[in-house]
């Protein structure tokens, strides 16, 4: 059984990701959309045209986790494309945002991507693509938004590195690195501070089109995937100036 899995498929570049897997590989047997929220899900299982499965966890609880896991095992699925969305920021100073906020960011956007990649890629063969949303703020410690530009640094150099070591066994990995995309990211990460203000809306990208550019870049087996020059830039631009 042919499959892809899409973590934070209840909204913004998962939702969308799911979408455009279910347009682009008709070969799939099933996509596995996994979030919290049950009743967005159901709505997105009813836009896809392919059989799919709704994965109801908490991906940083450690027994929902155990418990797709033995999913897997019983399954034993032919994982074709894991794209990991899941993820969360949060923009102030760091001295002024609650510790347990802070530390849950960083076990959902490290601990859980890395936990979701180490169970799954037993299930991975050659042809196989792992895609991981980091943020262009991966290249560039952020004074307001540290916690957050360290955990997708660390995604960054996990899937570079990743890539490396999986390059004989043909799977390919992709760190997609997009600027500010309107999700509802910002409903969450601006709970303590407003941080792009009315320039949002200028800069911002459509979250539709980062992952078709993610799925599109994975395809030709890019190692990172930015949404637009602009990001490309900048990221080599930020090794001679930080």
């Amino acid at each position: 059984m042919k499959v892809a899995i899409v973590t934070g498929a209840s909204s913004g570049i998962g939702w969308e990701a799911a979408l455009e897997i279910d347009r682009r590989f008709r070969s799939l047997d099933e996509i596995w959309i996994v979030g919290r929220n049950e009743e967005k899900l159901r709505i997105l299982s009813r836009h896809l045209k392919h059989a799919n499965r709704i994965v109801i966890m908490d991906v940083t609880d450690w027994e929902d986790m155990d418990a797709f896991e033995e999913v897997l095992k019983k399954l034993r699925p032919n994982i074709r494309m894991l794209f990991q969305s899941a993820g969360e920021g949060l923009h102030g100073r760091f001295d002024e945002i609650p510790r347990q906020d802070e530390t849950h960011m960083v076990r959902l956007n490290c601990e859980a991507l890395t936990h979701i990649t180490s169970i799954c890629l037993p299930y991975m063969k050659q042809g196989s693509h792992i895609i991981h949303i980091a943020s262009a703020a991966a290249y560039s410690p952020i004074p307001g938004f540290a916690v957050y530009s360290g955990t997708k640094g660390y995604v960054l150099n996990f899937s570079k590195a990743l890539r490396g070591e999986l390059k004989k066994r043909r799977i390919n990995v992709t760190a997609v690195c997009p600027g500010p995309v309107d999700t509802p990211f910002f409903d969450n990460s601006e709970r303590f501070v407003h941080g792009l203000g009315p320039l949002k809306k200028f800069i911002m990208n459509k979250p539709k089109n980062v992952a078709r550019k993610a799925i599109c870049d994975a395809g030709f087996k890019m190692r990172v995937s930015f949404d637009t020059p602009i990001f490309a830039v900048s990221s080599i631009l930020s090794k001679f100036l930080m």
